[in-house]
């Protein structure tokens, strides 16, 4: 039963490698999305209120079906240049992430550097429109030694790596992809704020086929991306913070709601910098609940989710789902700059 197990699951990453020729894969996604924001689109970099934000995210998934699904990221953005027209500015930021999923250590790498334009608008200047760009370096790649095939079962003795798909997959692939996104954030009086973005990702559809003979129509699909989140105090110490986020690509479409509430335990007068803690509860359609808890104090913030899964998988899985953790920083500005505009809404 082990050996049939092992086998099932070695020849289900083999399939998902080799279906690269006719299907498009699809990107990674975090159940913090919140943690990642130059995951879910460039124009976030810089959309903060401090000196600089980094940020690392780490999860893990299917650890009762397989060998774990293990994904992590880390990011790093500030400001570069103030005052480019009176208060707008512009901000850079670096993104890493990696993927490995299966008994195939099917691995995905990325390093992603992206700039932000912010403009500011209107007299009252709560308001900034943002656009930004990104682009990078992305690895694929697979243990083929780790693969084990169908027709390497000969009157039923096991020989592997006699497949005659062997000579036709390299072990690693490399491509440069790009990504665009615009974003709008208002604040309404203190005690609320929102943000609403849009985003396009792998715009050049770059080719990430694992066999050496490359399909022209097999490349990865155009992700595109909606985003809304709101910071609503309904007291000087108790907010509500909801947030959506929409995502589609390829034949794949991924919707996650909900919202996180929390409470300020410290002194209330600097939200920013005043200790609190939340808790939340959230829905991707047709997959998943998930649960998400932390504690925030002097501008970190620590995050920890579970996802139950509810889909097709469930049996399998017995309702196991992924597990994260996230760390996110963002540096206090100095009293010489605490003259400057604030950002409206740093929900993402």
């Amino acid at each position: 039963m082990i050996r049939k197990s092992t086998f099932t699951r070695a020849s289900l990453v083999a399939a998902l490698a080799l279906s690269l020729t006719t299907a498009q894969a699809q990107d990674i996604h975090f159940t913090q999305f919140i943690a990642s924001p130059l995951i879910v689109n460039p124009a976030f970099t810089g959309n903060y209120e401090g000196q600089y934000r980094a940020a690392a995210v780490y999860r893990n998934q299917w650890s009762s079906v397989t060998i774990p699904f293990v994904t992590y990221a880390a990011s790093f953005d500030m400001p570069i240049v103030h005052d480019l027209t009176i208060d707008d500015y512009l901000a850079a930021g670096l993104q890493l992430y990696n993927d490995k999923a299966g008994d195939g250590n099917l691995s995905n790498f990325s390093a992603l550097a992206s700039l932000a334009y912010h403009k500011y608008l209107g007299a009252s200047q709560n308001k900034v429109l943002s656009f930004g760009i990104q682009g990078g370096y992305s690895e694929k790649s697979i243990d083929l030694s780790k693969l084990y095939f169908g027709d390497e079962f000969t009157n039923g003795v096991f020989n592997h790596g006699i497949s005659p798909e062997y000579p036709y997959m390299n072990n690693k692939v490399h491509f440069f992809n790009v990504n665009a996104g615009l974003s709008f954030s208002q604040s309404i009086g203190d005690r609320f704020s929102y943000t609403i973005g849009a985003g396009g990702n792998n715009l050049n559809q770059p080719q990430e086929s694992l066999q050496q003979k490359k399909n022209n129509d097999v490349g990865l699909g155009m992700r595109y991306t909606g985003q809304l989140g709101m910071i609503l105090y309904v007291t000087d110490r108790f907010s509500l913070q909801p947030a959506v986020l929409y995502q589609t690509q390829s034949s794949a479409t991924e919707i996650i709601g909900g919202n996180d509430f929390s409470y300020i335990v410290g002194n209330p007068e600097v939200r920013s910098m005043a200790t609190s803690v939340f808790a939340g509860a959230w829905y991707r359609s047709e997959d998943a609940i998930l649960a998400t808890a932390g504690i925030q104090f002097k501008g970190v913030r620590i995050g920890l989710s579970y996802d139950y899964n509810i889909s097709s998988l469930n049996t399998a899985s017995n309702g196991n789902g992924g597990f994260e953790i996230s760390v996110r920083f963002i540096a206090p500005k100095p009293l010489e700059f605490a003259h400057r505009l604030t950002y409206p809404c740093s929900r993402f």
